[in-house]
């Protein structure tokens, strides 16, 4: 039951209000005048005070800043556009001009209660959301999976001792690897971050190692790779499966001697890295079919941390939709939001194959395209991906089917990944080699690669 104060000079008015409001099993109590509501009652207990513009001493408007946070709705008989503007931009959170109709004015006290009961959801959501474990910007949960891991963060920062993060995409992976860098003892050098699946293939020695002149085609130049830009800091190197053998085993290289050998250099340069490695897949089972060098997971793999999929921790989902909603709506300038009990219980309930990422691209979404003061299950527009066929060679193309874009992009790729290299692909579809990666892992269609 919500407690409602009526703060009016007229008795009859007064009493048909008080009548109204508990017809609709409200609490509510009654004062003359502001000073009357001082003496009598402790404001910030009420749910909602409707206060009478003109009043015998202060004007009803005075209740505003004294009683916040709670809401003041404003009534008077001197309806005009300037009183309600002057109202409104003092901070009433609604206008109703006496002799009021009993319906508007019962519509406007629900939905002030109701706003004021989701302004304190969201706000206990948030606090409970930033309570413990600050371990970087992002990096938000509460589940035990999360507590945990965070614990092993803490305690491998301060090691050289190369790290192996392994995690669905969306997970957050380079998230930990940047809380592992600015929590230990290299936190003032660089983190140099790679991708190394949006790299091409017959550029990624380069790009990792460097190169001297005419070592690469078209480039006469010396040029320093990741490795060496990063010395004294952290190498963090994203979906570390992807690289070639030649890349293999140059990493490999650097990890037992701590010396980087550019392209063309007979000689081997001396550098001191710490290196943090991710991947999605299972390096394990590449060991197994020969497409990562055992001796290389060994030398990574030395202490292994794994991040949950979103689904497995189901109690992190309101927290971190709502850190995100505080995030992008500053980001955007947007009017504040707030998600309602059914848009809450809509995310906590959705698979999210997509994990953090893909929460983040649905509240961006919402943000962008709410007209209200709050986000509803339908700006979400949280659907069920389809499951990828089992079936990974090329399908014929039915001329009288409506294809989504996901559906087009999975059936270009496998019908031309035979004759087209990563790069060409990506040109034709109009998009960049790591948005084409991307979406080969959230599809399931994997990359071929040459029998070499």
């Amino acid at each position: 039951m919500s407690q409602i104060l009526i703060v009016e000079d007229e008795p009859i008015i007064r009493g048909a209000l008080r009548k109204l409001l508990e017809q609709q099993h409200h609490g509510v109590a009654e004062a003359e005048s502001v000073e009357q509501a001082r003496e009598d009652q402790t404001l910030t207990d009420c749910d909602l005070i409707i206060a009478d513009l003109r009043l015998p001493g202060d004007t009803g408007t005075t209740l505003i800043d004294e009683a916040a946070p709670v809401p003041v709705l404003i009534m008077t008989s001197y309806a005009s556009l300037r009183s309600a503007v002057d109202a409104m931009k003092q901070g009433a959170v609604d206008y109703i001009a006496k002799p009021f109709d009993h319906d508007e004015m019962l519509m406007s006290v629900e939905r002030v209660l109701r706003e004021r009961n989701l302004n304190r959801q969201n706000n206990a959501l948030r606090a409970d959301a930033n309570r413990d474990y600050p371990v970087h910007e992002g990096m938000i949960g509460e589940s035990d999976v999360m507590r945990e891991l965070f614990r092993r963060i803490e305690k491998v920062a301060h090691s050289e001792a190369p790290v192996l993060i392994q995690g669905e995409s969306g997970t957050g992976k380079e998230l930990v690897a940047r809380a592992i860098h600015e929590q230990g003892d290299r936190a003032d050098a660089p983190l140099i971050t790679v991708n190394c699946a949006a790299l091409a293939d017959t550029l990624v020695e380069a790009e990792l190692f460097g190169h001297q002149p005419g070592a690469v085609a078209g480039r006469d130049s010396t040029r320093r790779g990741q490795v060496e830009i990063a010395d004294g800091g952290t190498l963090f190197l994203d979906e570390v499966s992807e690289l070639s053998p030649e890349a293999q085993a140059r990493l490999l290289n650097l990890l037992n001697n701590h010396e980087v050998n550019r392209l063309g250099d007979v000689e081997g340069r001396p550098v001191n890295v710490r290196l943090l490695a991710a991947s999605h897949r299972d390096l394990t089972a590449l060991v197994q079919q020969g497409r990562f060098r055992q001796d290389l997971l060994y030398r990574l793999n030395v202490v292994e941390l794994h991040l949950p999929p979103l689904r497995e921790r189901a109690q992190d989902i309101q927290p971190l939709a709502h850190a995100l909603l505080s995030r992008i709506s500053e980001r955007l300038n947007s009017a504040p939001l707030q998600f309602v009990p059914e848009a809450l219980e809509a995310m906590r309930q959705y698979n999210w194959p997509g994990n953090v990422r893909e929460l983040e691209n649905v509240v961006e979404r919402a943000v962008i395209l709410a007209e209200g003061s709050v986000i509803t299950p339908d700006l979400l527009a949280l659907r069920e991906q389809p499951t990828a066929p089992a079936d990974t060679g090329a399908q014929a193309l039915d001329p009288g089917e409506e294809l989504s874009l996901e559906d087009y992009f999975a059936r270009f790729v496998l019908e031309n990944q035979q004759n087209m290299t990563e790069t060409e692909l990506a040109r034709k579809l109009g998009i960049s080699r790591k948005c084409l990666w991307e979406r080969r892992q959230r599809l399931g269609i994997p990359r071929k690669r040459s029998s070499a």
